[in-house]
């Protein structure tokens, strides 16, 4: 699987979220990759009404209904269309215990869950917060042009082995299949990435040379 976060860049908000939504889902369909966009909230009604395949956002808040002025509610990213959401990404960062509850309110509302973690030695704590993946990006290579399955392989190897069977994903710096294709063989389930698809000069031939790492 393929999670491309559409961050909060000008080249995937709004009017420009939605044809970034439709490349992801057209090359989804041709590859038979899973392909998941992870827009910001304001556009995911738009974005959800625009295509087929699963999206995510990138935050909620582990919040009811009633006094949450501000908050993202995980019943109505639900009820707009998310399949799923990004928590403690390194740009929204939460505590541990936050995090918990975080997990919890979207498993009772049907959200799937991706955590981001910074660092290998985090992996196992997480993971007894049972989230439905664990997405492994140190920060220094987040954005950069080299990426984690080439400069720190090692963090992959063991952010899995404490994972305890939770699939892992990984992110910072992929830009090319060979980078994909590297971390599927030490043993990742998937990528995450952002500006390798969102600040492409172009997005679907960027898009297309990637899913090749799957195939």
């Amino acid at each position: 699987m393929l999670l491309v976060n559409f961050k909060t860049y000008k080249e995937a908000t709004g009017a420009k979220a939605i044809a970034l939504a439709k490349l992801c889902e057209k090359i989804a369909k041709e590859s038979k990759v899973i392909i998941i966009p992870i827009v910001q909230v304001v556009d995911l009604d738009r974005v959800k009404k625009s295509v087929s395949i699963p999206v995510y956002v990138q935050h909620i808040d582990p919040i009811p209904y009633g006094q949450g002025t501000g908050s993202i509610l995980p019943e109505a990213v639900k009820e707009t269309g998310a399949s799923g959401t990004l928590l403690n990404h390194a740009e929204k960062q939460i505590s541990m215990s936050i995090l918990q509850k975080s997990i919890t309110r979207a498993k009772e509302v049907g959200l799937k869950t991706v955590v981001c973690i910074n660092n290998y030695e985090m992996a196992e704590q997480v993971a007894n917060l049972h989230p439905d993946y664990i997405a492994i990006e140190p920060p220094e290579l987040i954005g950069g042009n080299i990426s984690v399955s080439t400069a720190k392989p090692e963090v992959i190897t063991k952010t899995i082995k404490r994972a305890k069977g939770i699939p892992v994903l990984c992110g910072a710096g992929v830009k090319t299949n060979v980078d994909i294709k590297k971390a599927l063989q030490y043993g990742a389930k998937g990528i995450l990435l952002a500006s390798g698809i969102t600040k492409a000069e172009d997005p679907e031939k960027a898009l297309r040379s990637l899913v090749k790492g799957f195939l």
